[in-house]
């Protein structure tokens, strides 16, 4: 149940970085850093996919751990468009609690895996 939840904000959350993408590109002429948070926020989605058919519990982890890589340096990019003054901060409020929120979750599915795994051994 929780990674469904977590497989839909994750792709919300790509589709809102790709129309960041466009924004950025189109109305703010930046074309390097919006490079940047297109792969870093669209990857997180692809990544929880990726875990959704693992070969393994340990591949699953690894999977999540790099989606939280992925998220977190989302979460970096975010934070150096809004202190660039590339995002609004009404942009940035709203972008940057949706990361948390997955980030959030991916920690917790993370944690919730490595302690079954443990557990099995």
């Amino acid at each position: 149940m929780k990674e469904s939840v977590l497989k839909d904000k994750s792709f919300k959350f790509a589709v809102r970085i790709v129309n960041l993408y466009k924004y950025l590109c189109d109305e703010k002429k930046e074309f390097v850093l919006s490079k940047q948070i297109l792969r870093s926020g669209t990857s997180v989605g692809a990544m929880v996919r990726e875990a959704e058919h693992s070969e393994s519990k340990a591949d699953f982890v690894h999977k999540m751990a790099i989606a939280q890589k992925e998220i977190n340096e989302t979460l970096y990019w975010l934070e150096l468009l809004n202190a660039t003054e590339y995002l609004s901060v009404d942009m940035f409020n709203s972008l940057n609690n949706d990361a948390i929120e997955i980030i959030k979750m991916l920690t917790s599915s993370i944690k919730t895996a490595k302690q079954s795994l443990t557990s099995n051994h």
